[in-house]
């Protein structure tokens, strides 16, 4: 019988395997869903063929309201992780100060469906239209 290979058991600990067997470092679950979320962020609505509400709309867009269109994103931005974040529910999404005049900040709090913790993540939107998410 072969031995299993070092990265097998690196597979099963962070991977679907691992996570369904509970498996896997503390605190990881706060780092997958702030990836997650970035990559959630920085698509725009229309790149995703097989999903067409997938995406924020394109901060150009928007840039013209702006202080009014600001909402426009918080809505957005809620209504994104409520749809295709299924581990948080309870989101809450609001804008916050900056202290780049160039970019809009926004503070995402939500609770995990599981119950077992809080998540608190500061996201940017900077002046090049990408987000940058980190947790707080």
């Amino acid at each position: 019988m072969a031995r299993p290979s070092p990265l097998d058991s690196i597979a099963q600990r962070r991977g679907l395997l691992g996570r369904l067997a509970g498996r896997g470092p503390a605190g990881d679950a706060h780092g997958a869903v702030c990836a997650h979320l970035q990559a959630l962020l920085n698509t725009r609505l229309g790149e995703s063929l097989c999903a067409p509400g997938l995406g924020l709309v394109d901060f150009a867009d928007v840039v013209h309201g702006f202080p009014a269109s600001a909402q426009v994103l918080v809505t957005g931005i809620r209504a994104m992780v409520l749809a295709y974040e299924p581990r948080l529910c309870a989101v809450q999404v609001r804008l916050v100060p900056s202290a780049d005049a160039l970019a809009l900040a926004f503070e995402i709090s939500a609770k995990f469906a599981d119950g077992r913790a809080q998540l608190r993540l500061r996201t940017e939107l900077s002046s090049s239209g990408r987000f940058d998410v980190r947790q707080l």
